[in-house]
């Protein structure tokens, strides 16, 4: 008993709760900062010391593995038992572990390989290569996401409905590849979970075994779960077993992923749970800061609803800066931070939010001009970022097509069906003639002796781009590189690929800023040309990716996304960029539920500050290269004024004239339907002449706006596709 006292000392009243509630199934409404880890690790001990179970009767899961083993080191902490046994890990760590012991049952090799991300997606290019699946109509990454995303859901290709060819293909391609992936007797990690829970539903006996074993089953981050996971757990739990559930629905900002914030009203109704548990004291926080995430957080529907408060004080105010723009905005952070570090702050204490990755550019050009060390938590810095250094390639070769490196980077990206034995051909020929693999390639496609068609057919696209290139400006020439190179086509087709198409666009600002900068001795001279203004980007961008990277172990400024500050806590928070279309994201006005999980996201970003918080926003800002005027955030409306300090602007009036934001998504609808009529002035059908490849027809056009490119057949010359912006076709 000594020991069970030392286990409960020091738990408030709600979290004793937690702990020692009775045999039943429970949730436990767990708020930011309020210890939701100590009451589910408190809660595994406490079940063993008492002798309710054995350390190997029970399941506990969580999301990351990093999660997994705080828990097990918490435990033997607490402990004094050997862990190994113990069933806690993640999702699909625990699904492997039981496949490994049931793999004849589940119809798996002893020794099934688990393929990674990278791994699938070139068996799914194999086989799609196989089966003579056009990779242009079915790019290979969006059959990879369609795969996953349907077996996230529990379907089997078979299951899957098909509306029309491209689905029946899709669906096609779905079963071949299971096909496939049983002949070669691997799992991909969205199968461990879906064969996992297959054989738990036909397999009785082995169901039974596990839910006869498992009487109590306790669960992270409950909020996350989607729809498989969910089922997945309500088989192991069966009818009599106890399914402790700890999760905050506030909290759930991962829909992009599958997360359905609505498992935890299910578990409600399913498990028909008696207790719901709110642990609503939090230790992080002072209350200034909590009140204000109430409040923004009380404006969403269908909570299940708390209230996060403290003992520690009121604390400071929340800061509010209304910038003139965005340099202004990121120059404002740069001179706090100073201050907050002279008063001593430690930059390591000190996070940068921003609701996308590509608002990162502009503070990070702040803060290296400013000599302000910092990392990118999660993520790369700008320009270290694949689609920009993919970009810039495009760009070198554009001012120097002999630029060996570039090349090599981006000859077969995106993809143009150039394999490394022809790489490898060119490369010798180079060596052996004494030139740059341009100019082998170059060799090659005029003696005709060429044999890939890939390779002939870059050679034709950087010629196209150069002598596209000649005399524009270097925004229209950033705009042409990301546009003609595929690399914003390419990315339409990746799942999570709209964050790098967004940080292609802002490479269009960076380029307007640089052309409009004043760098020292960089400034625009007499008889300086585009040409030397993208020698000099070029040169700044690797400058920028090269240097004043924090080393590690050395105190630094964290920046990230609110995403990926999730779990995380910092002394001092700034949240920049705190306006409609940006936070909350324009996109999430048209979809069902967006507006609520921007609202969650705002409130996570919100609970990370301990001491001080910062929120910005600028009256104008510079995105894909064009100067756009901004809105405040509706969150910030939603603030009640008395917990506000604002450093530059007068309050805004409240008493019934908040702004009215409920015509903001028509008029962005009307906006992109707009943009879209101006970027395509033609008709496919319609005959037009090119000055390079003569007179042709359009047959296809796919993008947007400014990034639009049209298919356009040439007779003799062959299907091309040309940016629209650039191509400079006339009608017939």
């Amino acid at each position: 008993m000594e020991t069970e006292s030392t286990l409960l000392t020091g738990l408030n009243n709600k979290q004793l709760e937690a702990v020692t509630l009775p045999q039943q199934s429970a949730l436990i409404l767990a708020g930011a900062g309020s210890g939701k880890t100590r009451v589910l690790t408190a809660r595994i001990a406490w079940l063993i010391q008492t002798g309710q179970v054995s350390p190997t009767g029970l399941l506990a899961v969580t999301f990351t593995n990093k999660a997994a083993k705080e828990m097990l080191t918490r435990i033997t902490a607490s402990l004094p038992i050997n862990t190994r046994g113990m069933w806690v890990g993640t999702f699909h760590g625990l699904c492997n572990r039981l496949l490994r012991a049931h793999h004849r049952e589940a119809g798996l090799p002893a020794s099934f390989q688990i393929l990674d991300i990278s791994d699938q997606l070139s068996v799914i290019k194999r086989l799609m290569k196989l089966m003579n699946v056009d990779d242009e109509k079915f790019p290979p990454k969006q059959v990879q996401n369609f795969i996953n995303g349907c077996k996230d859901e529990g379907l089997r290709a078979h299951a899957v409905e098909a509306y029309d060819p491209h689905s029946t293909k899709m669906r096609e391609i779905f079963d071949e590849y299971d096909k496939q992936c049983q002949r070669d007797g691997v799992a991909d990690f969205a199968e461990l979970l879906l064969r996992c829970y297959e054989l738990l539903e036909r397999d009785t006996n082995i169901r039974g075994h596990y839910q006869s074993r498992f009487k109590y089953i306790l669960v992270d981050e409950f909020q996350d779960t989607n729809r498989l996971q969910y089922l997945w757990l309500k088989l192991l739990a069966g009818e009599d077993n106890c399914m402790f559930a700890v999760g905050d629905d506030d909290q759930s900002i991962y829909g992009f992923r599958g997360a359905r914030v609505g498992n935890m009203r299910d578990f409600e109704k399913d498990f028909k749970v008696q207790n719901v548990v709110k642990l609503e004291e939090n230790y992080r926080s002072h209350s200034n800061i909590l009140d204000a995430a109430n409040a923004i957080i009380s404006h969403n529907n269908n909570r299940l609803g708390k209230n996060l408060w403290t003992s520690a004080g009121a604390g400071e105010p929340v800061r509010v800066y209304d910038a003139y723009n965005d340099t202004d905005e990121a120059q404002f952070i740069v001179d706090e931070i100073k201050m907050l570090h002279c008063e001593g702050t430690s930059l390591g204490e000190i996070a940068l939010l921003y609701r996308s990755n590509a608002q990162s550019r502009i503070l990070e050009q702040a803060l290296f001009n400013a000599n302000l060390p910092y990392r990118v938590y999660g993520g790369l810095r700008f320009f270290e970022r694949a689609e920009i250094k993919h970009a810039l390639a495009y760009m070198r070769l554009i001012a120097n097509a002999n630029d060996d490196t570039a090349l090599l980077r981006v000859i077969n990206f995106p993809t143009r069906g150039i394999g490394a034995r022809s790489l490898e051909q060119l490369q010798e020929v180079a060596r052996a003639e004494n030139c740059s693999i341009w100019q082998a390639a170059i060799n090659k496609v005029g003696n005709g002796k060429l044999g890939a068609k890939g390779i002939e057919g870059f050679v034709a696209l950087i010629r196209q781009m150069v002598d596209n290139a000649y005399g524009i400006s270097l925004r229209e020439l950033t705009e042409l590189a990301i546009t003609m190179s595929g690399l914003v086509a390419h990315y339409e087709n990746d799942k999570e690929g709209e964050d790098r198409i967004e940080n292609l666009k802002e490479l269009v600002t960076a380029a307007v800023s640089f052309t409009n900068r004043d760098f020292g001795n960089h400034n625009n001279v007499d008889g300086e040309t585009e040409q030397d203004l993208l020698t000099q980007f070029l040169s700044h961008a690797s400058l920028e990716a090269g240097e004043h990277q924090a080393d590690v172990g050395r105190e630094a400024l964290q920046l990230m996304t609110v995403h990926a500050s999730k779990g995380l806590e910092f002394k001092a928070v700034f949240i920049s960029g705190l306006e409609e279309g940006l936070c909350p994201h324009e996109q999430s006005l048209f979809e069902n539920a967006g507006l609520e999980e921007e609202r969650r996201l705002m409130y996570v970003a919100v609970t990370r500050a301990r001491q001080r918080l910062y929120l910005s926003h600028a009256q104008s800002r510079m995105l894909h290269g064009k100067v756009r005027y901004g809105i405040p955030s509706r969150f910030l409306d939603e603030i009640p004024e008395e917990l506000l300090k604002r450093l530059n602007s007068k309050p805004v009036a409240r008493s019934g004239s908040n702004r009215d934001y409920s015509e903001l998504p028509a008029m962005m609808s009307k906006q992109q339907s707009s943009n879209q009529k101006s970027a395509m002035p033609w008709k496919i059908g319609q005959q037009v002449a090119h000055t390079k490849f003569g007179n042709g027809v359009i047959v296809s056009y796919e993008g947007n706006a400014n990034d639009m490119r049209v298919q356009v057949n040439f007779g003799r010359e062959g299907l091309k596709w040309l940016a629209l912006e650039f191509a400079k076709l006339t009608p017939i």
